[in-house]
């Protein structure tokens, strides 16, 4: 059934646009068996506009329709995925023109690939390392959009105590025990596309998490949050994993006194940026 948005917007200078009330794509990213990221591309029947190009899956938006929903929507009509599995993260108009027609792009993750289902829209899809998009014929515009939507993987160190000390949840009582539940909370929201301080976007394939005192007995074993145990101060060891660095780094710290003593390329993220995953 077609939608109301279904039609072409034509600017003040005569230019046509697909979509009456703009339109919408969904860039999806699964992690590869190496934890590299990958991203779902569609390559555009030859009938279609720019046809024979490399693009997101997405279409017109429907007057009714938030650009979240119709990005989703038009995936999962052109490609068959599980929206089930879909984690939206954010979402940016990547372009617009006068009288305001704009296409926005809604970032997603899965935690695999998913299986795919192409329709008529579509010679082929396919999961495409994140490092070969670039090299691909791309649809002019998503050739324009690709550097600002793409990925650094950055190595992320948890400052786990004052993580965990941020919030009061009676922490103290258990502190092993309730490291071990943070560690489990934040292994599950991974891996991820994260909004960076600059405006980019970086791939959190893991979090690298540095425990000190009592919270070394705690209970944990996932690849996704491997486990730093300081003989001394924590702070002590972010600080020298932070050093050690050899890609961008972030540093998750509230503690004013350990964000002086890291190195100037270091980022420093607030607690709330990680637990805001978990709510």
């Amino acid at each position: 059934m077609r939608g109301d948005g279904d039609g072409w917007a034509t600017t003040p200078d005569g230019v046509r646009h697909w979509g009456r009330h703009g339109a919408a794509g969904l860039l999806l990213r699964a992690p590869l068996e190496d934890g590299s990221p990958a991203v779902l591309l569609q390559h555009r029947a030859a009938w279609s506009h720019q046809g024979g190009t490399w693009a997101l899956p997405g279409g017109a938006r429907d007057s009714h329709e938030t650009t979240i929903h119709a990005a989703v929507r038009e995936a999962q009509e052109e490609t068959g995925i599980d929206t089930g599995a879909v984690r939206v993260r954010t979402e940016l108009v990547t372009a617009s023109v006068d009288g305001g027609w704009t296409y926005t792009t809604v970032v997603a993750d899965a935690e695999k690939t998913l299986a795919l289902v192409p329709n008529g829209e579509s010679t082929e899809l396919r999961w495409v390392p994140e490092a070969d998009v670039e090299h691909m014929p791309l649809h002019p515009g998503f050739a324009i959009a690709w550097p600002s939507l793409r990925t650094t993987e950055v190595r992320v160190l948890l400052d786990t105590a004052n993580v965990l000390g941020s919030r009061p949840t009676g922490w103290w009582r258990d502190r092993a025990g309730a490291t071990g539940e943070l560690l489990d909370r934040i292994a599950q929201v991974l891996p991820r596309t994260v909004e960076l301080p600059d405006g980019g976007f970086g791939w959190l394939p893991r979090v690298e998490a540095v425990l000190e005192g009592q919270a070394r007995a705690v209970d944990h074993a996932d690849a996704r949050v491997p486990v730093h145990a300081a003989t001394g101060s924590g702070d002590d060891e972010l600080a020298r994993l932070a050093f050690t660095a050899d890609t961008l780094t972030a540093v998750v710290t509230a503690d004013r006194g350990l964000r002086g003593r890291l190195p100037a390329s270091v980022l420093a993220l607030s607690p709330s940026t990680v637990l805001s995953w978990l709510d």
